[in-house]
């Protein structure tokens, strides 16, 4: 792929991620247990045992890429995007980005479930223009899409998962981002919701400057992507055009 006069936007170099083990449960699991859930090996030092979750991951990420992250359930691909998004920080090696990371994710709210939807909109929109300024629109427009109507004013806790997932998808999905990085893990909801959620996403993806997407689906990936960067045992094994990255991967037994 030609990267000419192309602006990096992220770079790692020789990244690696160690998870310490702390509790006695943990601690008791099976090596080959572990390694399978994680997509890491197991190690220890001194009195701690680890992790290691990425292991000297080099990748330069250019403004304007749409890279698909590729390779089985804990290959680690949701940990590289925890990592950019810095959620976790380089054990050793060193990450640097022009731009912050808008990490799609998470199923749980950043509020107690106790409070409402609101209190949710809120906290959202506040941690991203730390500020209320045009917040009025914002809840609008999320209660409109939704469904919610006024059970937004209700505590979280008595919402559906559904309810849940419609009230998330439409927190994230309001915003434009420079830099997304998504995991299809995420719900849309009950099924009378989810070809609005599909054109709503479709428009969030295409409005990013520049895209990671962890996936399983590759209609999805061929859709949105042009990248591949092929995961297993929390290292890159392959970088490279779409297709010969999917490829590449339904030919390895990993």
């Amino acid at each position: 792929m030609m990267k000419k006069n192309r602006k990096i936007i992220l770079e790692t170099n020789s990244v690696s991620l160690d998870i310490p083990l702390v509790s006695k449960t943990e601690l008791s699991l099976k090596k080959k247990f572990v390694s399978s859930i994680t997509g890491g090996t197991v190690s220890r030092k001194k009195s701690t045992t680890f992790i290691k979750a990425l292991n000297n991951i080099n990748i330069k990420i250019f403004y304007g890429d749409k890279i698909a992250l590729i390779g089985h359930n804990g290959s680690g691909k949701s940990t590289f995007i925890r990592l950019i998004s810095e959620i976790y920080e380089p054990t050793r090696g060193k990450l640097i980005k022009s731009a912050d990371v808008y990490p799609m994710l998470q199923k749980s709210f950043i509020v107690s479930d106790l409070l409402t939807g609101i209190d949710a909109a809120k906290a959202h929109y506040l941690l991203l223009n730390n500020n209320y300024l045009g917040f009025k629109k914002f809840l609008n427009d999320v209660k409109d899409f939704s469904g919610l109507g006024d059970f937004i004013s209700l505590p979280i806790r008595t919402y559906s998962d559904g309810m849940n997932a419609r009230l998330i998808f439409s927190l994230l999905t309001y915003h434009k981002h420079e830099f997304l990085a998504l995991d299809e893990g995420i719900g849309a909801g009950d099924q009378a919701f989810v070809d609005k959620a599909e054109k709503r996403l479709e428009k969030f993806i295409n409005q990013a400057g520049t895209l990671v997407l962890a996936s399983h689906s590759e209609q999805l990936l061929r859709k949105f992507c042009s990248r591949g960067v092929v995961f297993s045992k929390g290292s890159i094994v392959y970088d490279g055009e779409i297709n010969n990255a999917l490829k590449f991967y339904a030919e390895q037994k990993f």
